[in-house]
């Protein structure tokens, strides 16, 4: 299985057995490409993972990654959803057009495996069969995140991005 998320401009990339490369052309929409890509041109198989993370994200939240890029805060969708996830409140950034059609825990596993796909590591990221797994199964165990790529700090954090 060779998955590739379309409209973000990397499928396009790749050939028909091709998993990851080197580009000197980058391609696609910032705030969904992985950093390797954006900053190296690097991409793999895992970059898919990364925006697919992203996109879930947004579908859950109602809102869009770059809403918060021009917001007084300077945070984007990823780190606003990971201080909530920290602090275990990341129920309430739910989209309100969900109400309360929704299950909670699948909802949480939802924002789990998300924040799986978003890690800055591509080794750390899934597989998109793994996820497809992970998405298909509440057995099927998922490891703690760490903080996503592109953490933005705040202010009185020393300002900028924070390398995980």
């Amino acid at each position: 299985m060779n998955p590739k998320i379309s409209d973000f401009g990397i499928a396009r990339l790749f050939g028909q057995d091709q998993t990851h490369g080197i580009t000197k052309h980058v391609v696609g929409t910032y705030g969904y490409m992985a950093p390797e890509y954006v900053m190296r041109g690097n991409y793999s198989v895992k970059s898919d993972s990364f925006s697919f993370g992203v996109m879930v994200l947004e579908i859950v939240t109602g809102r869009k990654n770059n809403d918060y890029c021009n917001s007084e805060k300077s945070q984007d969708l990823l780190n606003v959803i990971w201080e909530r996830w920290m602090a275990t409140t990341v129920l309430g950034m739910m989209d309100p057009c969900m109400n309360t059609s929704f299950s909670e825990s699948g909802v949480l596993r939802c924002i789990h495996i998300a924040l799986l796909c978003v890690q800055e590591n591509p080794a750390d990221r899934p597989l998109m069969s793994s996820v497809v797994m992970m998405l298909g199964s509440d057995t099927v165990p998922l490891s703690a995140p760490s903080k996503p790529a592109f953490y933005v700090q705040k202010a009185s954090d020393n300002f900028g991005i924070a390398s995980t």
